[in-house]
């Protein structure tokens, strides 16, 4: 029951903590201020305050660049308040230390004005272009501008060196400033959480003081520089703000040891006479200046891996996502990478389509047209665009289409890949023939004659023109028969017009079963009247076909009361022409159409050619 009011009573204060923390924000600066500044004053040898680093100065200079610029007049009240309060503690003399507070202040208010341009502008000090101003205003202009005043505070009123106490009041807030603004702002903004995961991380500060002790403590042999090497791994292996924290860890314990024991600065020193906390300070910059180097290395490093990673999660993100295959091979065609679009669209995984070249999984009749594009590019061409069949996995074949683009060396220039966009294209291949069938069926129909299938008047036409001209280019003949059914109208008012339809069907299939040769046409001419084109055919060969025609008709038997036969009965009318220059096709039909009429003159039922009758079939009606 203890147990538990205990954590209840902690849970609730901090409740109060995080409500209150802008509150307690400046009482917490005081208090820092204070101990900070009585801390140095308590380690200072018998020699001015500013001779060793100051650190005050870094603590109020980072809670002034994470709070907002209407809280700074309350946080720098604070600041003077604690120094005063720290140093009065320890000196207890009261106007020197109100003086050197308020010189204190105003150079972090210049460093802060200088570094924070709005409310917005949090520090950063992983990036170059922040550390360089942070280097520049709050290292070396604002503890310049506080020096000369406490230059000429001490030429007036102690009578003492204006240049020897100015530079000493710049290195010493200088330093300070670089040591502890970094950490305190690591701190105040995240804690001490690690950037990245690290195994046992407390190895790499206990490393850091060990090697601390041993180059402060011990005068036997020059270890100062063991420093350096544990700084870096707490900056490599924990980040700046750790960093920063070692930074402040060292200076401080250097101080202390280098100025109250026989420490290994003054015996390694090259100016014997030099004081330990000079050379303290120089031991201080060096490892400030390795530290922001190597962070300002990392911190490209960082921006280029970020960029990487970046370009990496895009291109991985636009692959794995693409219903397009996308594949890399080079010239020769053996694959280096394979998208994971292959599974889906053919079924082998990218690894097993990898061991496969170019044309292997290409159907063998579009291998050709593979290689030739692949060859294009071997030749100098930036692109080719190809379609062609792939082999799934199962064994089946589907249309793809493929675009190849040349990879080149971004150095050199020399082509070293081929970049293959592979796309699905089957149902657009079967949507394709689909339409190229319909267009073919439309055609048809707009050249066939619905009733008897045969050839329109539209195809008639563009047969003959074409055949004619052949005819007039090869100098061959070309015979022309025209079919007129005898008294059909007689026909149709006897039978009717379904009798009539289906009459001049039987008519149709008579001269399609009678014309064999691919390039012959039987056409319906109109009516009752059709049309059989024959090309490279004489006068004798053309009216062997017209009886074929008519024994045909004949031999189906269609009665037709209204002729001599009893039975349905064609006159035709044949012309044939070796066409000649001048000459029109019109005159060919012109002739055709003149032995027509001239064979219904003589009787129907007989066939006529241009300028004689041949043939004359009288049928029987009881045979």
């Amino acid at each position: 029951m203890r147990d538990g009011l205990a954590i209840s009573v902690s849970h609730g204060a901090l409740r109060w903590l995080r409500r209150n923390r802008l509150a307690l924000n400046p009482v917490a600066c005081v208090l820092t201020a204070a101990l900070s500044t009585a801390f140095v004053v308590l380690n200072e040898p018998p020699a001015p305050v500013t001779d060793l680093l100051w650190i005050a100065n870094g603590i109020l200079l980072a809670y002034l660049l994470l709070a907002p610029r209407r809280r700074w007049p309350l946080y720098l009240a604070a600041g003077i308040a604690g120094q005063i309060i720290g140093s009065a503690v320890v000196l207890h003399t009261w106007i020197p230390n109100s003086v050197s507070a308020c010189l204190n202040v105003l150079e972090v208010a210049v460093s802060a004005i200088l570094l924070k341009r709005g409310n917005q502008d949090l520090p950063d000090f992983t990036r170059t272009r922040y550390q360089l101003r942070f280097l520049s205003c709050a290292v070396l202009l604002g503890p310049a501008v506080a020096g000369l005043f406490y230059g000429f505070y001490v030429a007036v009123w102690m009578h003492g060196p204006f240049v020897f106490n100015w530079l000493t009041w710049i290195a010493a807030d200088g330093l300070g400033t670089a040591v502890t603004a970094p950490a305190c702002v690591a701190v105040f903004q995240n804690g001490l959480r690690l950037p990245w995961p690290v195994k046992r991380p407390w190895i790499y500060p206990v490393l850091l003081v060990i090697c601390t002790s041993i180059a402060f403590h011990q005068s036997i042999w020059p270890a100062a520089a063991l420093v350096y090497p544990a700084l870096v791994l707490v900056l490599l292996a924990m980040g700046m703000a750790w960093a920063a924290l070692g930074t402040l860890f060292v200076t401080i314990a250097g101080s202390y040891l280098t100025l109250r024991s026989p420490g290994s600065l003054p015996v390694a020193a090259l100016l014997n006479h030099s004081h330990p906390a000079a050379r303290l300070q120089v031991l201080v910059v060096s490892a400030l200046f390795t530290l922001y180097c190597i962070s300002i290395v990392i911190d490209r490093k960082r921006v280029t891996e970020k960029k990487l990673n970046e370009t990496v999660a895009l291109h991985a993100l636009v692959t794995e996502n693409s219903r397009d295959l996308i594949m890399l091979s080079d010239l020769d065609g053996r694959r280096s990478y394979v998208s994971g679009a292959a599974q889906a669209m053919t079924g082998w995984s990218p690894r097993e389509l990898v061991r496969y070249r170019s044309v292997e999984l290409v159907h063998p009749e579009d291998q050709l047209v593979l290689k030739t594009a692949l060859a294009h590019l071997k030749s100098g061409a930036e692109g080719e665009l190809v379609e062609y069949r792939m082999r799934r996995r199962e064994g089946s074949y589907f249309w793809v289409e493929a675009s190849l683009r040349l990879v080149r060396d971004h150095a050199t220039g020399k082509s070293t890949g081929v970049l293959k966009l592979v796309r699905d294209v089957s149902r657009r291949k079967s949507a394709e023939k689909e339409l190229e069938d319909a267009y073919r069926a439309i055609e048809a129909l707009a050249e066939t004659d619905p009733l008897t299938r045969l050839a329109n008047r539209r195809r008639f036409d563009q047969c003959l023109t074409s055949e004619w001209r052949r005819a007039l280019r090869d100098r061959a003949p070309i015979s022309l028969l025209l079919i007129d059914v005898d008294l059909f109208k007689a026909y149709n008012d006897t039978y009717g017009h379904l009798r009539g339809d289906s009459c001049l069907k039987q008519i149709a299939q008579a001269a399609m079963d009678s014309v064999t040769r691919p390039g012959d046409l039987v056409a319906r001419f109109g009516g009752e009247e059709f049309a059989v084109v024959l090309p490279n055919t004489a006068r004798e060969g053309a009216l062997k076909i017209a009886g074929q025609i008519s024994r045909a008709l004949r031999d189906r038997r269609l009665p037709h009361t209204a002729t001599p036969t009893g039975l349905v009965t064609v006159s035709i009318g044949c012309a044939t022409m070796v066409p000649e220059v001048g000459q029109q096709m019109l005159n060919l039909i012109q002739q055709a159409d003149d032995a027509l009429y001239a064979a219904k003159r003589m009787g129907r039922n007989r066939i006529c050619s241009a300028d004689e009758t041949v043939a004359e079939f009288v049928v029987s009606q009881a045979s």
